[in-house]
């Protein structure tokens, strides 16, 4: 399957998914407090399929622009309403039935996170363990003094137990803090407290890959380039490699790891090496030409062979996290919580400045991490599901007209004022609202296409 194909196949059900949630939250209110729905869409512009099932006849379709939905009520602002279904309009509605209508489409994205989170805590997944690997030189980790094998115990006074338990750990403390305290334990079982400065990412908007400029990254043991398994079918075998040679450079350059060897050969993909290695006593050196083969959309370069055991075990680097059925609930709705919070802070330090709005990203961006997550496996793909759901539901109640929160702040003035909102006052709020998205849409393609560009 072509690079290209495959993200766009992870990324159409997780969009048909969300849109299909938060527009159905919307539906199933309004039939709850007796609105008749005309029409459930998934997507804009003209339908291309479509029927009518139901007994109000309401019309399920499919839109030629799939990014977003929509669903269409009784309302006498937007045509002639019999009289004998006047009680079933929206806009005939107390203010609070109005309120539970709009306010549903978020919440159904949220409890979709929660569900989903829970399925996951309760199966258990399995995380890299969070090891710090040797820090990037003159980085703020380097200066704090971390050293390659150390285990993160806890950020701050946040135990964590995974990698990304690690990561939103330090990125939530880190929006409002220069100084982060990690307590970790080095290989020889010794506690130790590193002072991780974090300024410079701050005063940067956190603008780019915030760990890589902090100089942490996962460790990587050192594995000696000795073959253990050769396929038959492969590059390797072809030049004549055999399980047990010790390879000592690649085209002059020496190595001392199997990381050094994966980096070459995938760097290479369909290019002639010269392999030098160490079979018993003795030094040979062996022409091999990598296949090439297509990474989502990358060409790469294999030989079909595999390390040795190197005493570096799976349960050395990584952790299965489960939880009870009850406890899991609880975590899931915890996550939910924490990751709702921490969207809503990130996107007020954008509007005052604090936060690059270069990290706003579109539908481009997200296909691309759609398809990194369901190569990782189905629980790291239902993991990024899940927090694009509560990023729909946070973007969805931000008070701008033509969102659900536009929607609820006109029913807030309505109750003060004891008077809906004018339907001219209206049309102007949803202009702004269009104008603000517009523009909202415009920067996260920019941003999706510069990405793109840069790498």
């Amino acid at each position: 399957m072509s690079g290209i194909l495959f993200y766009v196949l992870a990324f159409v059900p997780l969009l048909g998914v969300l849109i299909i949630v938060h527009e159905y939250g919307h539906y199933l209110v309004a039939r709850l407090v007796g609105v008749k729905v005309l029409r459930f869409s998934v997507g804009f512009g003209r339908a291309l399929w479509s029927i009518k099932i139901g007994p109000d006849g309401t019309e399920w379709s499919i839109g030629m622009f799939p990014l977003g939905g929509y669903v269409k009520m009784l309302d006498e602002r937007e045509g002639v309403v019999n009289p004998d279904e006047l009680h079933r309009s929206f806009n005939r509605q107390k203010v609070w039935r109005r309120m539970a209508i709009v306010v549903a489409g978020p919440i159904a994205n949220l409890l979709l996170a929660v569900l989903v989170y829970w399925g996951l805590f309760w199966h258990g997944t399995e995380e890299l363990k969070p090891i710090l690997g040797t820090p990037v030189a003159a980085s703020p980790a380097a200066g704090a003094g971390v050293e390659n094998g150390e285990r993160v115990l806890k950020v701050g006074n946040e135990m964590v137990q995974t990698w990304q338990d690690m990561h939103w750990a330090l990125i939530r403390q880190a929006v409002n803090q220069n100084v982060i305290e990690l307590e970790v334990v080095n290989q020889r079982s010794e506690i130790a407290f590193r002072h991780l400065d974090v300024s410079t990412v701050r005063a940067g908007g956190w603008e780019g890959d915030a760990f890589e400029k902090l100089g942490l990254g996962f460790y990587r043991p050192r594995i000696p380039p000795i073959l253990g398994k050769v396929s038959p079918d492969g590059a390797a075998a072809a030049g004549g490699l055999i399980p047990g040679d010790e390879i000592l450079a690649i085209d002059d350059k020496s190595l001392s790891s199997w990381a050094d060897v994966v980096h070459s050969v995938r760097n290479a993909p369909g290019k002639a090496m010269i392999f030098l290695i160490r079979r018993n006593e003795a030094q040979l050196a062996i022409s091999i030409t990598p296949d090439t083969f297509d990474d989502g959309g990358q060409r790469i370069g294999r030989i079909g062979a595999a390390v040795s055991n190197s005493g570096v075990t799976r349960s050395d680097l990584m952790i299965t996290v489960r939880y009870g059925l009850v406890s899991a609930l609880g975590k899931a709705i915890d996550e939910t919580w924490n990751k709702s919070a921490f969207s809503l802070e990130m996107i007020g330090k954008m509007i005052v400045g604090e936060v690059s709005w270069r990290n706003l990203s579109g539908p481009v961006t997200i296909a691309d991490y759609a398809g990194q997550s369901a190569r990782l496996g189905t629980g790291h793909y239902l993991k990024f599901l899940a927090l694009v759901s509560i990023s729909l539901a946070v973007l969805n109640l931000l008070p701008i007209p033509i969102l659900d929160g536009g929607h609820l702040l006109y029913y807030v003035v309505e109750i003060i004022t004891k008077a809906p909102l004018s339907e001219r006052n209206m049309e102007i709020g949803q202009q702004i609202g269009l104008a603000l998205m517009l523009m909202l849409m415009a920067f996260a393609f920019y941003n999706d296409i510069n990405r793109l560009i840069s790498g």
